[in-house]
């Protein structure tokens, strides 16, 4: 499989990832602890991981794709939502299949977590766990609202998806200003926006290839455009 079909296949990825992350969302159940040992709080953050894995996959060939045109705004973007992904899927494997086990053994503890993803306080401290949630959502609105600029500005991908995507990440921060029962709507434009531009890459027709320039002691890669 050449680079071009790599880069092809990470639009599924984007796709699959984008609708993960809006199912997810929808279908998360309430952070407290009866939810902890729930089908529903299991299902969401499987899809939950899945989002992270294949939105790895996916921004990755997304930023692959314009890199040229993006930038350095391009690369911003995209080294800061890599890492909240990776972050994620640290948090989200613990609370699959860590939490529902301590939630037996120290109800305490997982309830104090519980109030940290929640955003609130607790009785017990948990460290630098605040703190790392805390750069999760910074790293999540930043990282995707630089992305989603910088894929706009590259023009490369479809330009309504980008849109959609962008909007959808800078309305984010006032989903707290929302009834409980709205909150997760937001997320539906933003996983929707990254499944278009997953779409949009995996439907291209032409995609740019890599071709070898020499030179005096050094092989330089060289971008061809796909127009």
């Amino acid at each position: 499989m050449n680079t071009k079909q790599l880069i092809r296949w990470a639009g599924l990825a984007a796709l699959v990832a984008g609708l993960c992350f809006a199912a997810r969302e929808l279908l998360e159940p309430p952070d407290i602890h009866s939810s902890v040992t729930t089908p529903q709080w299991a299902t969401a953050h499987y899809l939950s991981i899945a989002m992270s894995l294949f939105g790895l996959l996916g921004v990755t060939g997304i930023y692959a794709r314009q890199a040229g045109k993006a930038g350095w705004l391009g690369v911003a973007g995209y080294l800061l939502l890599s890492l909240w992904l990776v972050l994620s899927l640290t948090f989200t494997f613990f609370e699959a299949f860590v939490l529902p086990l301590v939630a037996a053994e120290a109800p305490a503890f997982a309830e104090t977590y519980l109030l940290v993803i929640s955003r609130s306080t607790g009785e017990m401290t948990v460290g630098a766990l605040t703190a790392l949630w805390g750069l999760s959502d910074i790293l999540f609105v930043l990282g995707s609202l630089v992305f989603g600029v910088a894929t706009l500005r590259a023009g490369v991908l479809s330009r309504w998806a980008a849109g959609l995507f962008t909007i959808g990440i800078g309305v984010a921060p006032a989903y707290g200003l929302l009834p409980t029962a709205l909150q997760p709507l937001v997320a539906v434009p933003i996983g929707l926006g990254l499944a278009w531009l997953g779409y949009s890459l995996w439907s291209e027709k032409r995609l740019s290839v890599t071709q070898p320039v020499t030179g005096p002691g050094m092989s330089l890669v060289r971008q061809i455009g796909a127009d």
